[in-house]
C-alpha cells in the first residue's frame, strides 16, 4: 500500500487546519459523550439490572451505531452532502448524553444510550471521508491519529469532571446534566469548520494513493479481508459499560470514571504513536497495537484495582486504535468518491461484530468470568494471521 507524501506549504497548512478544528469539534463532542459513557455501567446498575443486560445495552448501541454508518456512508457517497449528514448525527449524539439526567428508569436510560450511539454512527462515515481528504496530503495515519488525540482529551476531560461532581457528592442525574456544557460548545465549533471548509473534497491529493487503482464498483479484496479482521478484534472487545458495572462491585464509583480517563488520554496517546508510526511502516504497526491490547481482560476482570488499572491501560491502547487508526488503511485501498460508502459498509459490520461480542461476554460473565477473558483473548489473537493476509492482499 502507498503511502501519501507529507505535503507542504499553503495546501498542507489548509489540511493540517482542518484536521485540527475536526479535532477540537470531537474535544468536545468527547467531553459529553465520554463523560457519559464512563458511568453508564454504574447508573444502570442502579435499577438492579444483570450483567447481560448491561452487556446487551452496551452491544446494541454499538450495533445501532456502527449499522447506521451503512446508510450514512452511502447517503454521503450518493449525494455528497457531507456536512448535512455530519451535523445532523452530531445533534443526536450531543443531546441524548444531557438527556439521560432526565431517565427515571432503566428503560429510558437505554434508549438514551443507543440514540447517543446512533448519532455518532451518523456523523462519523461523512466526517472519516473529510478527513481522509486531508490525509492524502499530511499522510493517513497522521490524519485520524491527530484527530483522535484531540478527542481523546476531551474523553479525558469529560469523565474527570464527571468523577469530580460524583465525588463532591452530586448524583448521576447531575452529572449527565452538567454535559450539556461541552455538548454547546462543540455544536459551535461545527459551524465554524462548517463555515471555514464548505468543500474539504477540494483538499484531496489525486494521483497518489493506492486507491486511485481501484476505481471499479466492486470494494477491492483488501478491503474484505481487512474488514475479517477488524471483526474479529470486534467480537472479542468488551465495552467499557460491562467493564465499569465489574468495577462497580470491587472499587469506589468515583474512581470508576477516573479510570475511563485514564484509559482516554491512553488512547489518545497511543492514537498518535501508532499513527505516526503507521505512515512508516503500514500494516504490520497495526498488527502490533492489536497484540499489545488482546490482553486487557485478565487484568481488567481478574485482578484487584491495580491489575485491573493496567488492564484499562491496554484496553485504552486498543480504543485508541480501533477510533483512529482502524480507518486510516481503508482511506488507502478505496477511491474518493466511494470512501464514504467503504466507511459505512466497514462500520456496519464492524457493529454487527461488536454487538454479538459484547451481548456474549456478558453472558459470559455472568456464567464465568475465566470464560469471558479466554474468549476475549483468542478471538482478537485470531486477528493478527488476517491482517497479515491484507497486508499481502494490499501488495504492501
Amino acid at each position: 500500500m502507498r503511502k501519501a507524501r507529507p505535503g507542504r506549504g499553503r495546501e498542507a497548512s489548509a489540511a493540517l487546519s482542518f484536521v485540527v478544528l475536526i479535532g477540537v469539534l470531537s474535544l468536545f463532542a468527547d467531553m459529553t459523550y465520554e463523560g457519559a459513557r464512563g458511568i453508564y455501567g454504574p447508573f444502570l446498575a442502579t435499577f438492579g439490572v444483570s450483567g447481560a443486560l448491561v452487556g446487551f445495552v452496551s452491544g446494541l448501541g454499538e450495533l445501532a451505531g456502527y449499522g447506521v454508518r451503512l446508510l450514512s456512508g452511502y447517503l454521503s457517497s450518493r449525494t455528497g452532502r457531507y456536512w448535512l449528514i455530519t451535523g445532523v448525527g452530531y445533534v443526536v449524539n450531543l443531546l441524548a448524553a444531557p438527556l439521560l439526567a432526565l431517565a427515571g428508569d432503566w428503560q429510558l436510560a437505554a434508549a438514551l444510550i443507543v440514540l447517543e450511539r446512533i448519532g455518532k454512527g451518523l456523523r462519523n462515515p461523512p466526517r472519516d471521508a473529510m478527513l481522509s481528504h486531508a490525509g492524502t496530503v499530511i499522510g493517513q495515519g497522521w490524519a485520524f491519529a491527530l484527530r483522535e488525540a484531540l478527542d481523546q482529551t476531551g474523553a479525558l476531560v469529560g469523565p474527570l469532571a464527571v468523577a469530580a461532581i460524583l465525588y463532591l457528592g452530586g448524583s448521576y442525574h447531575l452529572a449527565f446534566a452538567f454535559l450539556a456544557v461541552p455538548a454547546a460548545v462543540s455544536l459551535l465549533v461545527l459551524l465554524q469548520a462548517r463555515l471555514r471548509y464548505p468543500n474539504p473534497r477540494s483538499m484531496e491529493r489525486t494521483g497518489e494513493a493506492f486507491a486511485q487503482k481501484n476505481v471499479g464498483s466492486r470494494l477491492p479484496a483488501a478491503f474484505w479481508t481487512y474488514l475479517g479482521a477488524m471483526m474479529l478484534v470486534a467480537l472479542g472487545y468488551a465495552d467499557f459499560g460491562l467493564i465499569s458495572f465489574h468495577l462497580a462491585s470491587e472499587t469506589s464509583g468515583s474512581l470508576i470514571p477516573i479510570l475511563y480517563a485514564v484509559a482516554m488520554a491512553v488512547a489518545g496517546a497511543s492514537a498518535l504513536l501508532f499513527g505516526r508510526w503507521f505512515d512508516r511502516g503500514g500494516m504490520p504497526v497495526l498488527t502490533l497495537a492489536v497484540v499489545i491490547s488482546a490482553f486487557f481482560a485478565p487484568l481488567a476482570f481478574l485482578g484487584g484495582t491495580g491489575a485491573a488499572a493496567a488492564g484499562v491501560v491496554l484496553w485504552g491502547v486498543g480504543m485508541g486504535i480501533q477510533d483512529s487508526l482502524m480507518s486510516a488503511p481503508v482511506a488507502g485501498m478505496i477511491p474518493a468518491a466511494r470512501r464514504a460508502y467503504a466507511y459505512g459498509v466497514f462500520s456496519a459490520c464492524y457493529g454487527v461484530a461488536w454487538f454479538v461480542g459484547s451481548w456474549l461476554l456478558g453472558v459470559l460473565y455472568d456464567h464465568s468470568v475465566m470464560g469471558l477473558v479466554a474468549f476475549s483473548v483468542v478471538v482478537q489473537l485470531l486477528a493478527v494471521p488476517v491482517l497479515l493476509a491484507t497486508r499481502r492482499a494490499a501488495g504492501g
